[in-house]
């Protein structure tokens, strides 16, 4: 899924311009991220030709964040030079992080009980499992 020159000319105006000495071409970077997109592909796992995979991925970010992203993929839409529908999205677990408290570990400095459990007053909290109403029985 690569775009053309032609294509790219009616996309264009929906890009920043491109100022000082830049090496990619932004018809390059868009070709770039749609074989991402389409190849499911790591940024590092872009073929050479594309150019710099830091340089496109620096740029991507740049523009996701400055919404030319949102623009470009709605003019991509428009002039019908691909279609996209996202129906659902999946988070990876093993790329989340999680508090030492929420994964069950103990926690370091553990109060500790005296020998007189009356001196220690009522627990700060009682967990009592609840069972729902017995669903009831139609004839």
């Amino acid at each position: 899924m690569e775009i053309t020159p032609e294509q790219f000319s009616l996309i264009e105006p929906s890009l920043p311009v491109q100022r000082g000495n830049v090496r990619l071409e932004n018809l390059q970077v868009i070709n770039a991220i749609l074989y991402v997109a389409e190849h499911g592909c790591k940024w590092r796992g872009l073929p050479k030709r594309f150019g710099n995979w830091h340089t496109i991925y620096t740029r991507m970010s740049r523009w996701a964040k400055a919404g030319v992203l949102d623009r470009l993929f709605e003019a991509l839409q428009h002039h019908q030079l691909i279609r996209i529908k996202i129906e659902a999205v999946s988070l990876d677990s093993t790329i989340v992080k999680v508090h030492p408290d929420g994964t069950g570990a103990l926690k370091k400095a553990a109060r500790k009980r005296s020998a007189n459990p009356a001196a220690d007053g009522q627990p700060k909290f009682i967990w009592l499992p609840r069972m729902l109403d017995a669903p009831s029985r139609s004839p």
